[in-house]
């Protein structure tokens, strides 16, 4: 049984991590061309084209092989977060979950900023990080035929792998990304990132 990951490590500027770390970017295979994957990066040896640097395997078929790919992404909402005890107080603060009913606040935030309309949908506010997490899978096209449904009807199947390989939300990416938007609701809020 191989090893399979999916690991995404998100920074304010990815680039300073990597100035320290020995790496290999990981690369797409295409249209008979390698291009570089645009977070991926490999932290031990893997073939690699001596002309480019990059990885010499796509992604997938590095995985295949047992590779372990890592994914640095950058997340501009850390921008404006000053230390990990401010962090820690972001995370932990209890958002105004009211204000995801005002489009120009909504419009702001990652990773739903797109998806006032189907939020609108939905017949019960999302008021907490589990059902935020829940609202995220929804958006991808493998449980888009959740929308409208209740909080526990979607919760019954929302985490289940589609059996047609659409693309969906693994829980503990959704349940991540949800405490990020949190964090940004949060920033929002704050009247230090107002001024």
């Amino acid at each position: 049984m191989r090893f399979r990951s999916d690991i995404d490590i998100d920074f304010a500027d990815r680039s300073q991590i990597l100035s320290h770390l020995k790496h290999i970017k990981a690369s797409i295979h295409a249209n008979d061309t390698y291009t570089p994957h645009a977070t991926g990066v490999y932290f031990t040896d893997i073939p690699t084209d001596p002309w480019t640097n990059l990885a010499s395997l796509d992604y997938k078929e590095a995985e295949e092989r047992g590779y372990v790919k890592v994914d640095l992404l950058n997340v501009h909402v850390y921008d404006k977060v000053r230390d990990e005890e401010h962090l820690l107080e972001l995370m932990h603060t209890e958002p105004n979950w009211g204000k995801l009913q005002h489009k120009e606040f909504f419009e702001q935030l990652i990773h739903i900023n797109n998806h006032y309309e189907l939020m609108q949908l939905m017949p019960e506010p999302v008021n907490s990080i589990p059902r935020m997490a829940m609202f995220l899978a929804i958006i991808r096209p493998g449980k888009r035929h959740l929308t409208g449904k209740t909080w526990a009807e979607v919760a019954k199947t929302v985490w289940d792998k589609p059996e047609d390989d659409t693309y969906y939300f693994k829980k503990a990416h959704a349940v991540s990304y949800a405490q990020l938007v949190v964090v940004h609701m949060n920033l929002l809020s704050s009247s230090s990132v107002l001024e």
